[in-house]
């Protein structure tokens, strides 16, 4: 009689209690499956890097002594299907007992509930003891609030971890919360180290996924891969932040700059959701290089990043947890328009988007500036369909998980749940652009100019989405000013944003 384990994909945490002991009545599951490479059409490198990560996983595991069954994509065996795979192997092994660790997106979380019910073995769960959180903290935290703020969480979460305390009440530099001094524009005077590659050759795996069928967006270089898929490849890119990055992290957090893909950012986030890196490890490590060099990197280099994982990422899971399911279909604003197909080419004339959306279709990743104020602050001022601009967010980054992923999109970007997550919606005309980034001097179009054929396609846009959409926003405090600033707009200015912003949005193609 045996016991039969899975392991998802993204539940890659060797430092989980499971491991800790062989037996060879234990064998543990993992699978490449098309249900897993088709509910999305997911980039060619998040593809490859789930695959290879997997694989080296389960390689870990058998060095370890322990019982793994492996379903390659092609394995004859493989029925691409997660619970029909589960159901052979409990027939072909004799198993009494099934264990899994809870799945972080609810699809599979309900998928695993619904098979818990209809076999007649036992069935256990277990934590992925990955996350700082219980899926319910959050939900306890803000029980009997309306407002969610996730200061006061990341405050919190400070406390009880003692993060970077003085004592059990007093924050170190005196503050919280260090965001104004990681706004910096990038403007080339300090040097940008070239980032920790490991050029691994994948093509075997690309081919393996091209001759399947799988239909994948996005470019890969599948003889230099560079992303890190194992635990020591994972920790060398953390240290190599901690020794080339940190020092200007928080200054240039938001920049953007079209010839540097990743500028001062870590480059950890496959690593860590996959679970091959635990948060608390990455905050201890990044927290400890920097006490020892405080004289070189200031306090606001490491807020920012602390305040990224032990807050927002923590954040953003427990409003998964609380949400779902009506979160992913929730759309406040009523927005219906389609997706410009520049989001799978970066053919416009805009350079802002094409720099951002081509750095995604290259390399799998843009900075959270660059999908919240460059590629989701346009789908927004053209109010495109939220659940399209999901299916773009889900598929072309390597780091997107639901969990993370739909929040940040629905909630912060698109406002789709009427201010849950955001208390404003992140819009912005030209001139944000131009403060945060070197984007415009390349540009087709003027930053400088409000209207006409050559002035930039979001100042009209700007002004006419506070237009269309003010209804929805009054009594939001933090959108008082501009609807006064609208309001008090000339009538003919007003009429010139709008045919500019109706032709932008009714022919992408021509800008």
């Amino acid at each position: 009689m045996s016991t039969l384990r899975l392991i998802l994909g993204d539940q890659l945490n060797h430092k989980h209690s499971w491991y800790q002991e062989q037996s060879d009545d234990i064998i543990y599951f993992m699978a490449e499956m098309r249900q897993e490479t088709d509910y999305a059409t997911h980039h060619i490198q998040k593809v490859v890097a789930f695959f290879k990560a997997m694989r080296e996983f389960s390689d870990w595991l058998t060095s370890q002594g322990h019982r793994v069954i492996y379903y390659t994509l092609d394995a004859p065996e493989n029925t691409q299907s997660l619970t029909n795979n589960i159901e052979q192997l409990i027939k072909e092994n004799n198993i009494s007992l099934f264990e899994y660790q809870l799945p972080d997106e609810y699809r599979l979380d309900e998928m695993l509930s619904r098979f818990r019910e209809s076999v007649t073995i036992e069935v256990k769960s277990y934590d992925t003891e990955h996350f700082m959180t219980s899926r319910t903290d959050l939900t306890s935290f803000f029980e009997g609030k309306k407002l969610f703020t996730m200061e006061y969480f990341y405050r919190m979460m400070r406390k009880k971890y003692d993060v970077m305390m003085i004592n059990d009440k007093d924050p170190e530099g005196g503050k919280w919360n260090f965001d104004h001094s990681n706004r910096n524009k990038w403007k080339g005077d300090t040097l940008i180290p070239i980032e920790k590659t490991f050029d691994t050759n994948v093509s075997s795996i690309v081919k393996l996924i091209e001759s399947a069928g799988v239909k994948t967006i996005g470019r890969i270089d599948e003889k230099n891969f560079a992303w890190p898929t194992n635990r020591k490849e994972s920790l060398e890119v953390l240290d190599y932040f901690c020794e080339h990055l940190l020092v200007h992290f928080g200054d240039y957090q938001d920049a953007m700059d079209p010839d540097q893909a990743y500028l001062y950012h870590s480059r950890l986030s496959f690593a860590m959701n996959s679970k091959i890196l635990d948060p608390q490890e990455v905050i201890k490590t990044v927290i400890n290089y920097w006490r020892a060099h405080q004289e070189e990197i200031n306090i606001s280099q490491v807020e920012g990043f602390v305040r990224q994982i032990l807050g927002w990422r923590e954040y953003m899971r427990g409003m998964y947890w609380k949400e779902m399911p009506a979160f992913a279909t929730t759309n406040h604003l009523e927005n219906h328009n389609p997706l410009p197909d520049f989001y799978w080419t970066g053919k416009t004339k805009m350079n802002c988007l094409k720099c951002s959306v081509n750095n995604s279709l290259d390399n799998a990743y843009a900075h959270h500036i660059q999908r919240l104020m460059i590629t989701g602050n346009y789908a927004l001022l053209t109010m495109c369909d939220p659940a399209q601009v999901d299916e773009w967010y889900l598929g072309i980054y390597i780091d997107a998980i639901e969990w993370v992923e739909i929040t940040n999109t629905r909630g912060m970007s698109q406002w789709a749940d009427g201010g849950k997550i955001a208390t404003k919606p992140y819009v912005s005309s030209g001139s944000y652009i131009n403060k945060m980034s070197n984007y415009c001097k390349g540009c087709h179009y003027k930053v400088s100019k409000k209207t006409g054929e050559d002035a930039c396609p979001f100042n009209s846009l700007y002004w006419n989405f506070l237009n269309e959409k003010q209804e929805y926003f009054k009594g939001n405090n933090r959108m008082s000013m501009m609807l006064s600033l609208l309001n008090k707009m000339d009538k003919k200015t007003l009429q010139a944003h709008q045919e500019r912003a109706e032709d932008i949005i009714k022919n992408p193609s021509n800008y």
